[in-house]
């Protein structure tokens, strides 16, 4: 008998070294251990500062293995804009057997795999963001208008501190929320607070070790242990989701959408039974799209205020060019940041050092491929690095700290560099681009033009560190309060 199990032990261990050790010409990387993978090579806490180690060893193009599955791992400009913008379609599937994908059914649009279903919900997704004001004065009025709420608070709280997490995840939820749903929510509305609450929580989940342990090691995902709270709080996410979708179908006018949600619906009652869209697809969409306008943004926000207060001569300065280009207006308008170089390049430097989303959406090959002379075969899982580009040396003035001259040019006009790609690049890069930068300049502009914003005195030294998750967030900080004299 013992023999036998030893023989079996024997059998797998060697069956496990197979099945893990590299394909020919695949990138190298650590050595890989029988079912561990190279989950050891790893922080299960926070694996960033790792890759960055891995990549000093192994070059911008490396391979590791999580339990049995490989991953490739894209670091620095050139590689990723061969395998994000040049080889686009065969870099833009995405990994079907992943934590994040059974939290979410496989529905959606984000984690969607590349195919005639994502072309079809993102293609419809573009549309309908655009014809619901993205770029234009409606989106302005309803950012503006938001904007107001936070002001109220932070009028409230002149001379006295507050913590700000809560205050601007509720405004870029809320500004999200009457695009899809057609409705702004009160901040103490159950509907606001539960889906902050569970995204918040999914958010720290998806990319933390009880995540990376259940990609790792699949027989324990009928367990009960902690990644079963994102489970949880996506069924949650969907009874408030499908609520007002029953309300949408009870109350919309056909030809008359209000909103996402309506014209979902009706583009669904047009379509015959090979299409693609669903009530159940639906549900998940909204929910989709309502992530990523919150917590990005919200975290770049809190990001932004944390620099502004720890850099004064900063915020000073953009005051000063806030009060110049906005003399004699009722508030500022998306094409003013056109005459504001300075506060272009401080909110640029802003997104790039809050570097929200570290490693982007996870990808996968659509096909046997290449990558920088390397072979990729077709379904590799592979991981942009947008951190390594965001601080890569050679492409930025300075590409560690804080600096706006990042953004100018020596006549201190705003210039662009190609390795600013916080939000991806390539057809699968954000779909709400365009609304996230709207929402960073009125929102920002609209509080600095009123508000001078303070570290408190009793606060201690400013901690830059995030906590990793999804996003990146900054830790939690207060922030003094005081009402401007504009010169």
């Amino acid at each position: 008998m013992l023999t036998l199990i030893l023989l079996c032990f024997c059998v797998c261990f060697l069956l496990a070294q197979f099945i893990s050790r590299r394909p020919k010409n695949f990138p190298p990387g650590p050595t890989v251990l029988p079912f561990l993978g190279n989950v050891l090579s790893l922080s299960l806490e926070n694996p960033l500062s790792d890759f960055e180690r891995l990549r000093k060893t192994y070059g911008n193009v490396y391979s590791l293995y999580i339990g049995s599955k490989p991953a490739v791992i894209i670091n620095g400009l050139k590689a990723m804009k061969e395998a994000m913008v040049t080889k686009a379609t065969e870099f833009a599937g995405r990994p079907q057997d992943l934590y994040v994908n059974d939290t979410t059914q496989r529905k959606g649009v984000i984690l969607a795999d590349y195919g005639p279903s994502w072309k079809e919900h993102r293609r419809f997704a573009l549309m309908t963001l655009r014809n619901f004001g993205l770029g234009k004065q409606s989106m302005e009025e309803r950012i503006l208008g938001e904007t107001q709420y936070i002001m109220k608070t932070l009028e409230e709280h002149i001379g006295k501190t507050l913590s700000p997490q809560l205050m601007f995840h509720n405004v870029a939820s809320n500004i999200i929320c009457q695009v899809l749903f057609g409705r702004r929510y009160d901040y103490d509305d159950d509907f606001i607070k539960t889906i902050v609450q569970c995204f918040t929580e999914n958010a720290k989940l998806a990319n933390g070790p009880w995540a990376m342990l259940y990609d790792t090691f699949p027989m324990i995902r009928s367990l009960p242990l902690p990644f079963t709270k994102a489970f949880k709080n996506v069924a949650t996410c969907q009874k408030i989701a499908k609520r007002v979708l029953a309300e949408h179908k009870r109350t919309r006018v056909n030809g008359e959408p209000r909103d996402f949600v309506d014209c979902y619906l009706e583009e669904l009652e047009k379509r015959d039974d090979t299409t693609t869209f669903s009530e159940e697809q639906l549900s998940m969409y909204a929910l989709d799209i309502h992530f990523a306008g919150t917590d990005t943004t919200s975290n770049t926000l809190l990001t932004g205020f944390l620099y502004l207060m720890t850099h004064p001569h900063i915020q000073e300065r953009c005051q000063e060019e806030i009060d110049r280009v906005l003399e004699g207006k009722d508030h500022a308008s998306f094409e003013d940041r056109n005459n504001m170089p300075y506060v272009q390049a401080v909110l640029h430097e802003v997104q790039r050092v809050a570097n929200t989303v570290p490693l982007s959406v996870f990808h996968c090959a659509t096909t046997d491929t290449e990558l920088m002379g390397y072979s990729i075969p077709k379904g590799t899982m592979i991981i942009p690095n947008l951190t390594s580009v965001l601080h890569e040396e050679g492409q930025w003035k300075s590409s560690h700290g804080f600096n706006p001259e990042n953004f100018l040019n020596d006549k201190e006009e705003f210039v662009k560099p190609e390795a600013f790609m916080p939000f991806s690049a390539g057809p699968r890069m954000c779909l709400g681009e365009g609304l996230a930068r709207m929402e960073l300049f009125l929102i920002s502009v609209t509080l600095l033009r009123k508000f001078k914003f303070i570290w408190p005195e009793d606060a201690g030294k400013p901690d830059y560190t995030p906590v990793y998750g999804v996003t990146l967030t900054p830790k939690p900080y207060r922030m003094k309060i005081q009402l401007r004299e504009r010169q």
